[in-house]
């Protein structure tokens, strides 16, 4: 018999069928059939061991086949993955309707680059086989929308920069995830960074003092989709996840790119790291089981172990030149959020006329605000009458949004319905994805930008080698 949809199948039966299908998928896989013929797309999700590849599917799309297959090997990941759409498709609020095919063997991206039972590769999973996992889907015709990062070191750079050849002689498109390009405050900040009245002209800055600086904290233990979550041993180990300085840091770099040069193409050789270094978080064998469910570090782990601590190497910062402006980034990573809290962003773009800054601190709740911070030498009352007027403009387009003064710091105002979280972000991205798919193209800029990024993240990874970094810290 051909396995059941597990959607549809309470959850301790889940594993149940999981182990069924490992053993039977080879021979059933082609036997499911859609409930939508004529949809204009059909997702493939290969190897999926990170949450974002679920929170893909935390909404239905309308030209989007709700059949969804699945190729990967048995085991945890898999189970967690399968659970998360389940509890998308129960929720009482919108539930979705998405059908899990599932091929669980030794042999499933062999099986899948065979079968092509869909048009749009979906990767978010182990980050080390993320560069080979694109190469070989493009190589076979197929669209790949990848959660970042697509390569975390360098050795893999000229695999993907032969993946993106490949993707334009097959003419298919090969995207990454970039959600913080969908986070309203960055939206408004990158809009007024271009209105001369209220941000003047971006300075160039120095390697001392940068144009733009960016900081993002993370917390190996949080709460995603409701539910606390569950990380797979390998997150540890930055030889599978990557390291800090090449992972979130994508995000950053991004959004330097997006902000100071928007809808520009970039090149490798307009980014030059003039700083960069990475130190560890100390995770305890207690907070390793809290998130994990393992008792023990596993073998792969045991190198990294210092008097019983796990030292990951999950923090890294870095300072470049992009073109002319200078720009610093820095990713963080602790244990956990302090109360009410949750992963945070900080943003400061420096102009002539006003700093634009986002803050997400207990001030502010946690929750991401923009400023508008008038520079030495700007008059007051032209600044306001400036910031107003932008104001108004935008709400054009963002009914709702205002703006406050707080001291000599005008706060921006934002509506809770454009507060859509985090995890909304990944349908905001596949859903720009499948608008260029449907065009045929993706904006001229955006294949350059993203050789452009992950260039200069390479490059920083290497400087860090060079680069001392303070002493890791106990765990509490």
């Amino acid at each position: 018999m051909a396995c059941q949809d597990p959607t549809t199948l309470n959850m301790n039966r889940l594993m149940m069928l999981m182990l069924a299908c490992a053993g039977i998928a080879g021979e059933n896989a082609g036997m499911a059939q859609s409930n939508a013929p004529s949809a204009r797309f059909r997702l493939i999700t290969l190897d999926p061991g990170h949450f974002h590849a679920a929170l893909v599917q935390k909404f239905m799309y309308p030209d989007v086949d709700p059949l969804v297959r699945v190729y990967a090997p048995a085991g945890d990941d898999l189970q967690e993955h399968l659970q998360r759409v389940a509890r998308f498709n129960t929720r009482p609020d919108h539930p979705t309707e998405w059908r899990e095919q599932v091929y669980a063997g030794p042999d499933f991206l062999e099986k899948m680059l065979a079968e092509k039972a869909g048009n749009v590769v979906v990767l978010a999973g182990n980050n080390a086989r993320r560069t080979g996992y694109i190469l070989r889907s493009v190589q076979a015709g197929l669209n790949v929308l990848a959660d970042k990062p697509m390569v975390i070191i360098p050795a893999e750079l000229p695999r993907l920069r032969q993946a993106f050849a490949a993707a334009a002689s097959n003419h298919v498109l090969l995207s990454d995830i970039m959600t913080e390009r969908y986070e309203i405050t960055t939206v408004l900040q990158r809009d007024l960074s271009q209105r001369p009245a209220v941000f003047g002209e971006l300075v160039k800055g120095s390697a001392n003092d940068p144009a733009i600086i960016m900081e993002s904290v993370h917390y190996f233990s949080k709460v995603v989709a409701g539910t606390p979550l569950k990380r797979p041993a390998w997150a540890f180990d930055v030889r599978q996840q990557g390291e800090g300085i090449v992972d979130v840091s994508t995000h950053l770099v991004d959004l330097v790119q997006w902000a100071a040069f928007p809808d520009r193409p970039l090149s490798p050789t307009d980014a030059s790291v003039t700083d960069a270094r990475r130190w560890n978080t100390p995770i305890s064998r207690q907070q390793f089981e809290q998130v994990t469910g393992l008792n023990n570090f596993p073998g792969f782990l045991q190198n990294d172990v210092k008097d019983g601590v796990l030292q990951v190497c999950a923090n890294g910062e870095f300072t470049w030149r992009l073109r002319d402006v200078y720009a610093k980034v820095s990713v963080v990573w602790d244990f956990q959020p302090p109360p009410g809290g949750n992963d945070t962003f900080q943003s400061i773009m420096r102009g002539t006329r006003s700093r634009l800054v986002i803050r997400q601190g207990a001030e502010q709740e946690f929750k991401p605000v923009l400023y508008v911070e008038k520079t030495s030498g700007t008059e007051d009352q032209a600044l306001a009458a400036a910031v107003a007027a932008a104001i108004g403009d935008l709400q054009a387009k963002y009914p709702g949004i205002g703006v406050q003064m707080e001291g000599k710091t005008w706060r921006v105002t934002v509506p809770d319905q454009y507060d859509v979280g985090h995890e909304a972000h990944f349908s905001q991205v596949t859903g720009n994805y499948l608008k260029c798919l449907r065009d045929g193209r993706l904006p001229d800029w955006e294949v350059p930008n993203m050789l452009t990024k992950y260039a200069t993240i390479m490059q920083a990874y290497e400087l860090s080698r060079q680069s001392n970094a303070p002493p890791a810290m106990k765990p509490d």
